[in-house]
């Protein structure tokens, strides 16, 4: 069989929260998809910050070590652009273009899109990337071919006209129902909408060019909803992501995979299906064998983190298929608000006082008795052992992956701008930052 091309699918801020989770959000495109393709349940982004989380996918390593701790809208940068797998996929004959989002480089051209490498650059207007997208399904593209297709949605701002009745809407797992957050909720669910409708049309393209057969179409998020205590948040809520797969054997059958994997996977995946040495770098491991009924589990535990989002939040965890390890190297006595996006949730939490709430240094939880992460189990004795393990866990690998924050603040590149961990939105004053610190 000739190679499959790759339909890489992205949306902003989406967790898991979409209708095939079986979640009340009408997303009925993604449903077929899953439908025809497999779900992963239990699927986990490296870093629940945008800029990050696909740099780790699409190099196949932590964030750190692709070497991007921030975002790439405050100057944060790919360390290595030969990195990223369409540099692996253009030697075995892929033709690369990208439509709308990559948020892996800045505006100007010298680290911007087009440092990226894509063979066609289609637009960078998250508007025009579904209409791209078509174009060039349309245009009998060279084959095999890797499209990469980023949506805005459903980053904020969420719409506020729409049918959408904020009653009958239940928020997610971890907030209050309050009327406030339920009509934040609405929003979100409106622009779930366009978004699964954005992705059915151009799917729909796929099908109507006779490219469906030989293509895997990929979908995911780079992390949870852009709600209070999920996005920029180590808990499930904020590393937990919707990962759809359809294509060729063994991409199909409406199967369900309840083993965990991690974006770091895909890469080696890929590697795999098409028969490709992977690069030295990869840390994850191929997808396939779980497919193909091979194996039960790929990985025992997995691993992510958080540096630079509006502002410097230095977290790490470690996850077990049962138990969730969180630690925080920064002592706070109150929460990093510039890192929760502004909007009626997060009102809703400030009103009710959450900005005096200090987070705690380290957190162990249950994820099987506790799966909305709640009870933090680290200063209970009976866990001990527990938290004795998962800290082991993760100081191995955060030694075996050389991250910059066992020697104290993880530098900014230069350039790169921050809002102060002390301000209260990321809407606030920017300031240059060298090594954790704002530089005012």
């Amino acid at each position: 069989m000739s190679k499959p091309n790759i339909l890489y699918l992205h949306s902003h801020d989406s967790g898991r929260y979409l209708q095939p989770y079986g979640h009340a959000v009408p997303t009925p495109n993604l449903q077929r998809l899953a439908e025809d393709g497999v779900i992963f349940r239990r699927a986990f982004c490296a870093a629940p910050t945008c800029s990050p989380s696909r740099a780790a996918l699409l190099t196949g390593q932590s964030a750190h070590n692709a070497g991007m701790t921030g975002l790439a809208n405050r100057n944060f940068v790919l360390g290595d652009f030969r990195q990223h797998i369409i540099h692996m996929l253009h030697p075995a004959g892929y033709t690369s273009a990208l439509a709308g989002i990559q948020h892996l480089a800045g505006a100007t051209v010298d680290r911007g899109a087009e440092a990226i490498g894509y063979d066609q650059i289609l637009t960078t207007d998250h508007r025009e990337a579904h209409t791209a997208a078509i174009d060039f399904i349309e245009s009998a593209p060279p084959q095999p071919f890797f499209l990469a297709v980023g949506f805005f949605e459903t980053h904020r701002d969420f719409p506020v006209e729409h049918d959408v009745n904020p009653n009958f809407v239940l928020p997610p797992a971890p907030l209050p129902d309050t009327p406030a957050i339920r009509r934040d909720m609405a929003n979100y669910i409106a622009m779930a909408q366009t978004l699964d409708d954005k992705i059915g049309r151009v799917l729909v393209a796929l099908d109507e060019n006779g490219l469906r057969e030989n293509t895997l179409v990929i979908y995911t998020t780079d992390h949870g909803l852009a709600f209070p205590g999920m996005k920029c948040n180590l808990t499930d809520h904020g590393i937990g992501v919707a990962l759809i797969m359809r294509g060729p054997a063994p991409f199909g059958g409406g199967q369900a995979v309840d083993a965990m994997v991690s974006h770091i996977d895909i890469f080696p995946t890929l590697c795999d299906l098409l028969e490709i040495e992977g690069p030295p770098w990869l840390q994850g491991y191929s997808m396939l064998p779980l497919l193909r009924g091979e194996v039960d589990a790929i990985r025992d535990e997995l691993f992510a983190e958080v540096n630079y989002h509006a502002a410097y939040e230095p977290q790490r965890a470690a996850r077990s298929d049962r138990f969730k390890y969180i630690r925080r190297y920064a002592d706070r006595a109150s929460p990093v608000l510039p890192n929760i996006d502004d909007g009626l949730s997060k009102d809703d939490y400030l009103a009710h006082g959450f900005a005096v709430r200090a987070p705690a240094s380290e957190q162990l939880y249950d994820t099987y008795f506790d799966p909305v992460e709640s009870v933090n189990l680290a200063g209970e004795s009976g866990y001990a052992p527990v938290l004795q393990e998962m800290r082991a866990r993760l100081d191995r690998w955060m030694r075996s992956t050389d991250d910059p924050l066992l020697a104290g603040p993880v530098p900014a590149q230069p350039g790169a701008v921050a809002n102060d961990p002390d301000g209260d939105s990321p809407r606030g004053p920017l300031f240059s930052i060298e090594a954790g610190e704002i530089q005012k």
